[in-house]
């Protein structure tokens, strides 16, 4: 599983670094609203929450399926929106004015993004504004959510121009209320990364720079495809003539440990990366072994030679009779443990043994909980 983004043909000075004061409002908001996300910023959310006003926080609460469990493309509006630069603004209320020439069709379409997820790489299906049956599978998921979305949703869709208008100004008190204060902060801090890995690609080129944005990043050897280790598909080009080339990256200091691939169709495509995120360990596992290594140790037969092998060495024959099972047999199962690379092996003398690595399987949790949340 991943998401790809065809690069082919795009020239090297269209892969821009940039930070985004909309975006990381956006990362604020989802750690306001999923503190249990984001362990680190504990002390920070804590006391956010409890300086915000009642009626701003009862408004956050209307429109929180923008930003609690997935993130709306509007909060990177500048890779929506045509005949722009493609790159964030310098400000919010600069980034704001770009998502104010958004045309409604698209800015609904964003907002309601979490109805429409299953249709996101085949470009989302019919607006809900012109669709009757669009607009009943929008009211339905977010009636789902509570009494406050649905009610949110249908003045979206009935009043657009309203909720605009509503929606920037709940965003602009949120920036007087808390992030005006931490973007001043954290602003020049990824301004400055922003500059890092924009010097590194022009000195040591695209591999050099996308391993330094995440391990999860990789670039094939002719330089045309990127690939983001995600436990999601989809695929995206930098080079669709409908919204212009270019390929952005967005650094964001309350991300951690999501890493957010923006590839809708007719946007450009958008890499929302964290800063200081904890260093992965040599061994932290891509999605498709951690697949490998959940399904290896699924088998009730394997669970119980993981409970010989963890507590000591043995041989094939030694785990066949101490399970009554035949060597072949354990010799199957051993193979499927070691292929997940959950096993160490090593002969001694005519003998090989073979045992549980703990550790690996000590960081499956721990990578699963990544995984997912990436």
């Amino acid at each position: 599983m991943s998401v790809t983004i065809d690069i082919a043909g795009l020239p090297a000075e269209r892969i821009r670094f940039a930070p985004s004061p909309l975006s990381e409002l956006c990362m604020t908001l989802h750690a306001l609203s999923q503190p249990a996300h984001h362990p680190g910023l504990a002390s920070w959310t804590s006391a956010t929450a409890a300086g915000l006003d009642t009626s701003l926080a009862d408004r956050l609460l209307e429109a929180d399926f923008m930003w609690r469990s997935s993130f709306s493309d509007i909060f990177m509006a500048f890779a929506g929106v045509p005949g722009g630069s493609g790159l964030p603004a310098g400000t919010l209320a600069e980034e704001l004015d770009v998502l104010d020439r958004m045309d409604d069709e698209r800015f609904v379409m964003a907002a309601l993004e979490h109805c429409r997820l299953a249709l996101y790489n085949e470009g989302g299906g019919p607006s809900p504004l012109v669709s009757p049956a669009a607009r009943t599978k929008a009211l339905e998921t977010a009636a789902a959510r509570g009494p406050l979305q649905l009610e949110f949703s249908l003045r979206l869709l009935d009043d657009t121009a309203a909720v605009r208008v509503w929606l920037r100004r709940l965003l602009e008190e949120c920036d007087e209320a808390f992030f005006g204060e931490t973007w001043k902060r954290i602003g020049p801090q990824q301004a400055a990364d922003a500059r890092h890995k924009t010097e590194v690609l022009r000195r040591k080129g695209l591999p050099a720079a996308l391993k330094e944005v995440s391990s999860a990043l990789s670039v094939d050897e002719a330089r045309t495809l990127i690939t983001v280790d995600k436990m999601v598909n989809g695929s995206a080009t930098a080079t669709d003539p409908r919204i212009g080339e270019g390929l952005v990256f967005v650094p964001t200091h309350f991300g951690w440990p999501h890493l957010l691939v923006l590839h809708a169709p007719g946007w450009r495509p958008v890499v929302h990366y964290p800063l200081n995120s904890p260093e992965l360990a040599p061994d932290s596992a891509s999605v498709d072994t951690l697949v490998r290594r959940m399904e290896a140790l699924a088998h009730p037969m394997r669970m119980m030679l993981c409970r010989s092998l963890a507590r000591a060495p043995y041989t094939t024959s030694e785990l066949a009779t101490v399970h009554g099972i035949s060597a072949p047999e354990v010799s199957r199962h051993l193979a499927a443990l070691k292929k997940a690379g959950l096993l160490r092996t090593w002969r001694q003398g005519r003998y090989v043994h073979h045992q549980l690595d703990l550790t690996l399987v000590a960081r499956i949790g721990s990578d699963f909980i990544e995984g997912i949340l990436r």
